[in-house]
């Protein structure tokens, strides 16, 4: 958009769009058509990346793809066995926790396990609600993103302002996602599946479609901290 272009409109839609997102858990079967992802991908791209790299690469999964890719992760999940011979490829979260960023977890944990009526000694809900993720949530098209292993921390910095973008653009469409770092775990089974090369690795997955308005979970607004809390102003 040509700057001088920018109006009281085009900028309450665009700040409508980035604060309306929100992951959303539960979704409706509701199909969304090839050309609106694709339009949504071409609009995500426009993300700035290092000497314009352009690190991403998008599967999109659905049907029979989608499906035999969630049943094949589901039962390694569920089988303690196989689940403790898949390792995530990369570190997400911090090996040492502290807080703030441990406080922050476990209230957003135990804020969604409230709404859903998981109190703190239900592990086989726990699960059952953490293996979800590999249903993509009910969602009619699955996102899996991967990038060569070659690229290093400035390449993992630019994907993460794709992802955003291709969030936020699926929110202008009135669409819902769902970033997800648990895909991660098993990328051994999504590489053959998706018949990746040795040298790319999985960076997350993604569920894309629209929000359930009647699944409790959806109604999930997480917390954010004041600008105060994080910003200084140095004159």
């Amino acid at each position: 958009m040509n700057p001088s272009a920018v109006t009281a409109q085009s900028t309450a839609a665009v700040e409508a769009a980035i604060s309306s997102r929100r992951s959303i858990r539960a979704f409706l079967p509701t199909p969304v058509p090839r050309e609106t992802v694709e339009a949504l991908l071409a609009v995500a791209a426009r993300a700035p990346s290092g000497t314009n790299t352009q690190p991403w690469q998008v599967h999109v999964l659905t049907g029979a793809a989608k499906a035999a890719l969630s049943a094949e992760i589901r039962a390694a999940f569920d089988d303690p066995v196989q689940r403790a011979q898949h390792s995530e490829p990369y570190a997400y979260y911090p090996t040492e926790w502290r807080s703030p960023y441990i406080d922050r977890r476990r209230k957003v944990g135990w804020d969604l396990y409230g709404l859903l009526g998981i109190g703190k000694a239900d592990k086989a809900r726990m699960h059952e609600q953490h293996a979800r993720n590999y249903d993509f949530f009910g969602a009619p098209v699955g996102l899996i993103f991967t990038i060569d292993k070659v690229m290093q921390q400035g390449s993992w910095l630019d994907y993460g302002m794709f992802l955003q973008n291709l969030m936020v653009a699926a929110r202008a469409h009135g669409l819902d996602t769902c970033p997800q770092a648990a895909f991660t775990q098993f990328h051994r089974i999504i590489a053959r599946h998706l018949g990746l090369r040795d040298d790319q690795t999985v960076v997350c997955g993604m569920s894309l479609g629209h929000a359930d308005p009647s699944a409790p979970e959806n109604t999930l607004v997480t917390e954010r901290e004041a600008v105060a809390g994080f910003a200084r102003f140095l004159p």
